[in-house]
């Protein structure tokens, strides 16, 4: 898709003078030729622009509306250089009746025309005094300088890159919109030109309720609201620019502003698109004869560089994370309680490391038992000493068990293992993956054997991140009754367990967790080094976790290509090309063969929009190949020269 999906908007917001159509054409004119540069594809500018909206009785002046059409196409005759679409609102007088309408043009030719169909009425604001509906006006043509022009409140715009809408005015998501309609027949974007006079709270109430009904449509708006120079008789308009992808605002404006403004940013049309595939109202086609099609050209613009940001850690995409680590573990401890209610169980065992996952598990499995008043005792930790065990890792999960009150036992397996490998013949100077597995398989089996003697449940500590890339053993760290932190990513897991350690811990506890989170991840499954040091460090093997949670999130969310992904991940990310690509192959290559792991992977609390579980999260053969996604990975290498 050009340009990755991404659509470069803008929301113009001149200063006008009441009913000087001339400073306003020139103040239209400016900040059109300003987006033309910013290589914005579309700018809309707010509602009755072009004379301003508090003219009132002016509107039926017939000098006002003459110089009305002859701005207008001046307008026209001064972008007609430009290929970008413009969306001018202005008075416009058609078959003897006055319309409040939206100017759709490009190139210096008007290529349709939206009446306002929902007009405002309340006790200041009479806009049918002025005004004629246009929600009867479906499929008809005006005549305009001689020149023909569709004329329909129910237009779709639109060419090879995406299409859009226009619906005047602020009833946007209420019981008249069109929203839904327009969206329904393929509207990616709605662009809305309104007149919102500022009260106290009203300003984020119609920012919410916009996000609301954007993300319930999955479209796109680009809303321009009329500000400076506008009547302050009895209202005051505080110029409102804002641009939505769906429910999240992604450009917002200056309100009050006495500055011409230009807010500018992309939408991503294929983040859109991929959302309303999830959605069944979008599988059928509604078939609206009354909805007029335009065409528009392409703009042939290529964007190099987004406006918008795109956060380094879309997990973390809450405006509050402290909120947001609270509600998912709030999740994780409410699915385990309701594990153990069912169940009837009363005990519970974890695999105790002193790493990051089985601590996040340990802390869920505490506040679960504090939940239910049982006695924390009943909680079994078991710590598993081996071959790479460092003095950090084993005094950090000694004293997390201590000081959190749990039952404590030590089960140290290096005895077990050798006796294991000479039983299979294998030489432990060989510390291949045949050595690092039976020490995992050794602890699973630890963990279910001891299990069953206290009639316990076994708490599985792997994360979403070491699922999507097969990072565990199979029947063995694999495995576990209950598996909380299935759908927790491995870089959310370092700032939920921070939240907890922070927020819901004593001191004494929250000094052992923050060393934890000091930690490097690691199975600890190699040797240690002569100093005793960590030797086997996690993302030393598979690739930075930050990077494979930034590929997991949009493979999974959103199906992007990894074309798409390495595209965003260049915006984001402080890495250099060859290293994204490298470990981006790394990511999807293991992504594809290790689905059989998660094919039969134990049960787990849902916490948000991406999940791995076979049940109802992610459905894959296990066999499927990952041949085209590494092509085009390969293809990228060889174009960037990546050697």
């Amino acid at each position: 898709m050009k340009n990755y999906g991404y659509i470069r908007v803008a929301s113009a917001i001149p200063t006008i003078k009441i009913a000087d159509c001339h400073h306003n054409a020139d103040k239209i004119i400016e900040l059109i030729l300003k987006a033309t540069k910013e290589e914005v594809e579309v700018v809309c500018f707010p509602e009755l622009v072009l004379t301003g909206y508090t003219c009132n009785d002016l509107f039926f002046q017939s000098l006002l509306l003459d110089s009305v059409e002859k701005e207008l196409f001046r307008i026209m005759k001064e972008t007609k250089n430009s290929k970008i679409v413009s969306i001018i609102g202005t008075p416009l007088r058609i078959n003897n009746k006055l319309y409040n309408v939206a100017v759709v043009c490009q190139e210096g030719k008007i290529i349709g025309i939206v009446p306002k169909s929902n007009l405002q009425e309340n006790r200041i604001r009479k806009e049918s005094i002025w005004f004629s509906s246009g929600k009867e006006i479906n499929n008809e043509s005006v005549w305009l300088q001689n020149e023909e022009f569709s004329f329909s409140h129910k237009q779709l715009f639109g060419n090879s890159g995406f299409h859009f809408a226009v619906e005047i005015g602020n009833k946007i998501g209420q019981q008249d919109s069109i929203m839904s309609e327009l969206a329904l027949e393929g509207a990616d974007i709605l662009f809305n030109p309104s007149a919102i006079n500022d009260l106290a709270g009203n300003y984020n109430f119609n920012k919410n309720r916009i996000a609301v009904h954007a993300a319930e449509n999955c479209i796109g708006v680009v809303s321009s609201s009329v500000g400076f120079g506008e009547s302050t008789t009895d209202l005051v308009f505080g110029g409102s620019g804002i641009i939505y992808e769906m429910n999240e605002i992604i450009a917002e404006g200056e309100r009050f502003s006495i500055e011409d403004q230009l807010v500018i940013s992309e939408i991503d049309v294929e983040k859109i698109h991929q959302e309303r595939l999830l959605h069944s109202e979008f599988k059928s086609h509604i078939n609206q004869e009354s909805i007029v099609y335009t065409a528009t050209k392409d703009s042939n613009l290529s964007i190099k560089r987004l406006v918008r940001p795109i956060t380094a850690h879309p997990f973390h995409t809450a405006s509050n994370i402290n909120e947001r680590c609270e509600e998912l573990f709030s999740i994780q401890v409410n699915g385990l309680a309701t594990r153990l209610h069912h169940t009837g169980i009363k005990r519970s065992v974890i695999g105790i490391s002193g790493g990051l996952d089985s601590t996040l598990a340990l802390l869920v499995a505490v506040k679960t038992y504090d939940k239910l008043q049982i006695s924390r005792k009943e909680i079994y930790g078991i710590t598993m000493p081996g071959f790479g065990t460092t003095g950090r890792t084993y005094q950090n999960a000694l004293q997390m068990m201590k000081s959190l009150g749990i039952s404590t036992l030590e089960i140290p397996i290096k005895e077990a293992c050798l006796q294991h490998f000479k039983d299979i013949n294998h030489n432990p100077e060989v510390t291949d993956t045949t050595f690092e597995n039976a020490q995992a398989r050794e602890r699973t089996q630890i963990l279910m054997d001891y299990s069953n003697k206290i009639n316990g449940l076994v708490i599985g500590t792997g994360d979403l991140s070491e699922i999507a890339l097969g990072w565990a053993t199979y029947n063995g760290d694999h495995i576990s009754m209950y598996s909380v932190n299935a759908n927790i990513p491995k870089t959310l897991v370092r700032t939920m367990v921070e939240y907890v350690a922070k927020n819901q811990m004593d001191d004494t506890v929250q000094k052992t967790l923050m060393d934890v989170i000091a930690t490097p991840v690691s199975p600890e499954l190699l040797p240690c080094g002569d100093a005793g040091e960590i030797k086997q460090k996690t993302e030393d093997v598979v690739g930075p976790y930050e990077l494979h949670d930034f590929f997991l999130y949009y493979t999974i969310r959103y199906g992007f290509s990894p074309r798409k992904i390495f595209f965003m991940a260049q915006q984001a990310l402080d890495y250099n090309d060859e290293t994204l690509l490298k470990w981006m192959r790394n990511f999807f290559r293991r992504f594809f063969t290790q689905q059989f792991k998660r094919s039969c992977m134990p049960d787990g609390p849902k916490v948000g929009s991406v999940g791995l579980s076979p049940r109802g999260d992610w459905s894959m053969p296990s066999d499927a190949t990952a041949a085209i996604w590494l092509q085009e990975i390969d293809d990228m290498i060889n174009e960037y020269s990546v050697k």
